[in-house]
């Protein structure tokens, strides 16, 4: 008996499941058949409502196959689910078995997030997806999007599309091949080649992967990123940015491009602050000039560039290497004003251009602001000028002097004019057998020379009060050097990749301790613009979780 009861039940079960499934009209003002021209379907008209399955379908006319479980609905056709989701348009196909509703002309879908208009719409009631395969547009309470085809998921209030994109409000335009948008969140994540554009001050935002917050005007990218400013673009590996406060962070393989001057900074860690006009880099930071056809690249562990365009201060701090193909340099710091065009190394400073190696307490040379050509050379206080015989590397020439002023022409020291307490010391050599005939050394109040192809070819003295010349093997061997004699050929960057070299050579401590006030007032620059760090990023976990 037991058995019977169960079933019947089971087949009262499928019974009833059956019926559930089935299209049920609630209401028609005419019904009738024309099996001739529709067959197997009933020919409903005038306010007519059916209901399947927890969703209701309004229209003017219709078509319903019982045997199929199908449905067509021809004019002011509105589907409800609930209080979910109300969609208008002309005409629909339901299929009762499969849940799925095809919609065209004029098709409108209103839910508690958004509103979408297309031509034609898929839904998926088992799926709780709609899809359209023509253009179509989303608006939400903040944002517009459109695109050529896309799907929405009910469930999860995301928009999804893979094909011309754009997401609209009234500050910014974001373009993508590929996006997952939230409209209950308006957040975007990005898939594929995205560009956002601020509409009020043209900044542009560039990248392949990434999640943009439309609520914040917060973006972070991962992948090709790059930044359009006014004058600057800067590209890297991640990028984060924050419009609003004019803030932005970039790590690995950056790439800064100064649009206005010329300049481009390289580096693994920068901080970009958009409304001070101002950019922090560290982590094999290198900032590099054109000049003419040649390149200046100077490296520091820190590289701070402040001011706006054409009044740009750039400060480089902690063991600075600079490199052009014919003048090379090291020092603790520099600074450079692109007001003046001038650059002063600070802390044992050091420059080489051609055989010569240049030294003194503090070195500055001025670049011409228009053509970036390098102008003239100061070295203050202690200046030493030594070039090694080519012959004989034991034997050096040397001009020592309180102050050394030169003059470049074409990018080469042309001219060197030695000021005050001004001695040299010169190796002779035959200009045929190339022979050392004399050793002369002499001492002057001042001393010029001329230089072409990095060879003093014309010496000037002025007041000379003393001057011997030598045969070489009577020249004393203490005198071979002049006091203060610091031969720095080990750190010199030959080649350009050599500024990443940490050197270990240990110079006198009393120059490293003596501290220039000007690097003293940069360093406290770069102190008040590291304590403007960005904050954390919410949604960039959100794109992991992506």
């Amino acid at each position: 008996m037991k058995r019977i009861f169960l079933f019947l039940l089971c087949i009262y079960s499928i019974s009833t499941f059956s019926q559930n499934k089935k299209i049920r009209i609630l209401s028609s003002e005419y019904s009738t058949v024309n099996e001739a021209r529709y067959p197997g379907a009933t020919i409903l008209s005038g306010n007519v409502k059916v209901f399947h399955d927890g969703a209701t379908l309004d229209c003017k006319r219709a078509l319903l196959y019982k045997e199929l479980n199908e449905f067509k609905a021809i004019g002011e056709v509105v589907i409800e689910q609930g209080d979910s989701i109300i969609q208008y348009s002309d005409f629909a196909n339901y299929n009762g078995n499969t849940k799925i509703a095809k919609s065209w002309g004029k098709v409108e879908v209103n839910d508690n997030e958004m509103k979408l208009s297309t031509d034609t719409l898929y839904f998926n009631r088992k799926e709780q997806i709609l899809f359209y395969p023509t253009n179509g547009t989303i608006r939400d309470k903040v944002n517009t999007l459109k695109s050529s085809k896309g799907t929405y998921f009910l469930r999860e209030k995301k928009f999804s599309a893979k094909s011309n994109v754009s997401v609209i409000n009234p500050d910014n335009k974001l373009n993508s091949d590929h996006l997952d948008y939230y409209t209950n969140t308006n957040l975007a994540y990005l898939y594929g080649p995205s560009t956002v554009l601020n509409l009020k001050d043209s900044t542009k935002i560039y990248s392949e992967r990434g999640f943009y917050d439309t609520n914040t005007d917060i973006s972070y990218f991962v992948k090709n990123a790059k930044l359009y400013l006014k004058d600057k673009t800067v590209a890297a590996d991640s990028l984060y940015y924050d419009k609003r406060k004019g803030f932005a962070s970039a790590n690995n393989r950056i790439k800064v491009i100064d649009t206005i001057q010329n300049l481009v900074m390289k580096g693994n860690y920068a901080e970009i602050f958009e409304l001070k006009d101002s950019i922090f880099m560290t982590k094999r930071a290198v900032a590099i000039s054109l000049i003419e056809k040649d390149s200046m690249y100077i490296h520091g562990d820190t590289i701070l560039v402040t001011g706006k365009k054409g009044e740009r201060i750039i400060r480089t701090f902690k063991d600075v290497k600079i490199f052009k193909s014919d003048l090379q340099g090291k020092c603790d710091s520099t600074h450079t004003s692109q007001i003046t065009g001038l650059t002063r190394m600070f802390t044992n400073p050091v420059l080489w251009s051609g055989k010569s190696q240049i030294t003194g307490d503090s070195i500055q040379f001025l670049s011409d602001k228009t053509t970036n050509k390098l102008d003239s050379l100061k070295v203050l206080n202690n200046a030493f000028m030594i070039q090694n015989d080519s012959l004989d590397p034991e034997n050096f020439n040397q001009i020592k002097g309180r102050n050394i002023y030169g003059k470049f022409k074409e990018n080469k020291l042309h001219l060197m004019f030695v000021n005050g307490n001004a001695e040299s010391l010169y190796y002779n050599r035959n200009e045929k057998s190339q022979e050392l005939e004399t050793i002369t050394k002499e001492i002057a109040s001042d001393i010029e020379f001329t230089l072409e192809n990095n060879e003093i070819v014309e010496t000037k003295y002025f007041k000379q009060t003393e001057g011997k010349t030598h045969p070489p093997s009577e020249f004393p061997a203490d005198d071979k050097k002049f006091q203060g004699f610091i031969w720095r050929e080990e750190e010199q960057p030959k080649v350009m990749e050599d500024i990443f070299i940490v050197d270990t050579v240990v110079l006198p401590v009393k120059k490293v301790a003596k501290k220039n006030a000007a690097v003293e007032k940069a360093k406290r620059a770069l102190n008040k613009e590291e304590k403007k760090r960005k904050p954390r990023l919410n949604g960039k976990n959100a794109l992991n979780r992506e």
